[in-house]
């Protein structure tokens, strides 16, 4: 028997060969689809199903792509021809909250926001916040290393996971980490699983860190600027300046006329960039004043609100970014972090790389931590030469700012020709050849994260 046969004995009708969900499953948010389509999904729904499809597909030498909800932007999980599919998606029950320990322990398929909801009511949250709240799993939140909009304050995933449950390629079940606040014992595998999307093994359960619901009150700021270096530069002031905001976003003239096309909002004056600035707890509204204070000192015009719901209308704006880049077209959607000092630098060689190709490039940043995406759109299926090229420049003044390639999307498929120039070619194979002691077979995400490019 085939490696799907041999699945379908074991697992009966979670196997699913729909041909409608093998092709979905080729493709995640980048826009980007792999070669070839998938032989089959297997919706595990336990942990012991997960293990029983690694054993088969070690013992068959078949290929493995791990997916929760395909909301990466990386194609770290698009699954092509002759791979089969885990997902982990259904995997969804939250087995312990304590608020005494400060942790949580859950499947990899909860939703980001899901996980959030049912934390509240214990006065508890899970303080990682991408964009993609609402539609990402923390499983893959874990496997990408993802960040989103509170990272400056209260950090990234990396910040805000105790263990991690990992099956091997082999099906052995892993218990890493531990549930005290301190731990040191033997070398930090939940750290190496943490980001390294999907390689390592697949995770099957966490153990989270969890804070208690910040007291006081919300405040948020909205200014605008002439242009995105202003705006990049007053970032960098409120930074300098000893104010750590919850939330410190910014967006670029193109992607605020986006997303103001999108959400049918007035369409802001040409050039205009817009900081968004949200600050938290019982110094909120001094620290507030603090910021607008330092924005309008450099040519702000803001606007300031004291009340929850009306924030959160502006911070609409930020999270529309996404469907708005996908309505323009195919987009590649990148994701690179300098030093905060190095912000405004960063968007002068945006508007370098934009001049020498032609290009308009909407970008976005978590201001506060340095995280920048710069959008590329284009109107075919895959980028083509010149988006390539402009994107390549991106990468190497990214580095040279003492920046990197990715602060919270992953390497995947897209970003993998890069890889070896930042880390260096010496750390490049060594980390392969952790991968391999994890995976032997190298049946796990292949050709992901480590590719060969001519």
């Amino acid at each position: 028997m085939n490696a799907v046969e041999q699945l379908r004995e074991a697992l009966g009708d979670i196997v699913d060969t729909d041909p409608t969900a093998l092709e979905a499953a080729r493709s995640d948010r980048s826009g980007h689809a792999a070669p070839g389509t998938p032989v089959a999904i297997v919706h595990a729904l336990t942990v012991q199903h997960v293990q029983q499809v690694c054993r088969i597909a070690t013992a068959t030498c078949t290929p493995l792509v791990l997916r929760g909800a395909g909301t990466g932007l990386a194609g770290g999980a698009n699954a092509g021809a002759g791979e089969i599919v885990l997902s982990t998606a259904r995997m969804t029950a939250v087995h312990e909250i304590s608020a005494d320990d400060l942790l949580a322990v859950v499947e990899p398929g909860v939703l980001n926001a899901d996980l959030n909801d049912m934390l509240a009511p214990h006065g508890l949250w899970w303080a990682p916040d991408p964009a993609s709240r609402s539609i990402s799993t923390v499983g893959g939140n874990i496997a990408t290393g993802a960040g989103g909009l509170l990272c400056a304050k209260y950090g990234v995933v990396r910040d805000a996971v105790l263990g991690v449950d990992l099956v091997l390629a082999d099906g052995r079940l892993l218990r890493l980490g531990h549930r005290s606040v301190k731990g040191v014992t033997g070398l930090d595998l939940t750290s190496l699983v943490i980001g390294s999307e999907g390689i390592l093994g697949v995770i099957v359960g966490a153990t989270l860190k969890l804070r208690r619901l910040v007291e006081g009150t919300t405040c948020t700021i909205a200014a605008t600027f002439e242009g995105v270096r202003a705006a990049a530069g007053a970032s960098a002031a409120v930074t300098a300046a000893g104010i750590q905001p919850a939330i410190m976003e910014l967006m670029d003239a193109a992607s605020l006329a986006a997303v103001a096309a999108l959400l049918d909002l007035p369409v802001p004056r040409e050039g205009t960039a817009q900081l968004t600035i949200q600050t938290d707890g019982p110094a909120a509204a001094v620290e507030a004043d603090a910021v607008a204070a330092v924005l309008q000192a450099h040519g702000g015009t803001v606007e300031l609100t004291h009340d929850r719901e009306e924030g959160e209308q502006l911070l609409t704006i930020r999270r529309s970014m996404h469907p708005a880049m996908a309505a323009l077209g195919t987009t590649l959607i990148e994701d690179v972090s300098v030093p905060r000092s190095a912000m405004p630098a960063m968007f002068d060689e945006i508007a370098r790389i934009e001049r020498a190709y032609g290009l308009t490039i909407p970008t976005v940043a978590h201001a506060g931590d340095g995280d920048l995406h710069p959008n590329f759109i284009f109107p075919d299926p895959e980028p083509p030469a010149h988006v390539w090229a402009a994107a390549d420049e991106l990468f190497r003044a990214a580095i040279a700012l003492g920046g990197t390639l990715t602060g919270e999307h992953g390497i995947g498929t897209l970003k993998s020709r890069w890889l070896a120039e930042e880390l260096g070619r010496d750390q490049w194979e060594i980390q392969q050849q952790i991968a391999r002691v994890f995976d032997p077979l190298g049946i796990l995400n292949p050709g992901k994260v480590f590719t060969e490019h001519a």
